[in-house]
């Protein structure tokens, strides 16, 4: 284990982006603070980031939006890319890998230790020198940014949850009785590492991490929007709907007509609207 901070860059390079030409975006892997490489995306966004990685940049006025893409996403994946890009409208972006996924290291723990990888990417983020974060999440990322915002108070400036899961051990859809036999079966797992570029560890949850729906009361009053489609193929209307439940007041659910599940169901005008919503609403 590490004792470096999370956040702490272990190798830094910038790289152009074809989707980002001339703002010279910061590609680097963090540190989190269980020694995990997290490949990590900086996109300035807007406003043109010209200072090196290493400065002390003064506070941004514009938002920065940490993306936690899904199960067997990563930072290259093109609607992580895409939605990065629509996001970049509104203000700086940071997207990454979770551990086990793309050039991260470490393996999948399917949401638990996930949260020490949005950790040290907040904390990078932060340390950009942004004065407010907002945590974007896309199913398995958005059960992520519900239990970070819970267990880290004052981290972050507003949540989004898209198709995120209320409960854990859900078995009620095809989809996700596969995607049980991926995590839990050596089979599985095999699928998962050669077949989706997905390194799933072979321990179960010893505790069992606090569930999103446990989590979501511990937000407030950070503004927490829910965003779910009313065909999602893997978590039916309950979840959103508990989630939203326990969030009271300080919670907004959206629940979007004809859409399907996650980063590759979210369009881009849905993904602007998020964008929208987060400048108003975090702070």
């Amino acid at each position: 284990m590490s004792n470096r901070p999370s956040g702490h860059v272990v190798r830094s390079t910038v790289r152009p982006n074809h989707e980002t030409a001339g703002r010279a975006p910061i590609r680097t892997f963090l540190r989190t603070s269980d020694g995990i490489a997290v490949d990590s995306v900086y996109d300035p966004g807007p406003a043109v980031y010209e200072a090196s990685p290493d400065a002390a940049p003064a506070p941004s006025a514009a938002p920065v939006f940490v993306i936690a893409h899904g199960f067997t996403g990563d930072v290259d994946r093109p609607h992580v890319r895409r939605a990065a890009g629509v996001l970049a409208r509104y203000g700086a972006v940071v997207t990454f890998s979770f551990r086990g996924h793309g050039a991260s290291g470490g393996r999948s723990t399917v949401g638990d230790k996930e949260v020490l990888d949005l950790a040290a990417a907040v904390e990078w983020a932060r340390g950009l020198g942004h004065a407010r974060v907002v945590t974007v999440g896309f199913s398995m990322g958005g059960s992520v940014v519900l239990r970070h915002a819970a267990l880290r108070p004052g981290t972050v400036d507003a949540v989004v949850a898209v198709s995120a899961p209320a409960r854990w051990y859900y078995r009620g859809t095809a989809p996700m009785r596969r995607l049980h036999w991926l995590v839990t079966r050596p089979a599985g797992r095999l699928v998962g590492r050669y077949g989706l570029r997905t390194r799933i560890h072979h321990r179960h949850w010893d505790p069992v991490p606090l569930s999103p729906v446990e989590a979501v009361p511990a937000i407030a009053p950070v503004p927490l929007l829910i965003v779910h489609g009313d065909r999602d193929g893997y978590f039916p209307l309950d979840h959103p709907r508990m989630l939203a439940e326990a969030a009271g007041e300080h919670g907004e659910l959206w629940v979007e007509q004809g859409m399907g599940h996650a980063e590759n169901a979210a369009g881009d005008a849905l993904l602007g609207r998020i964008g929208e919503w987060a400048v108003r609403r975090a702070g």
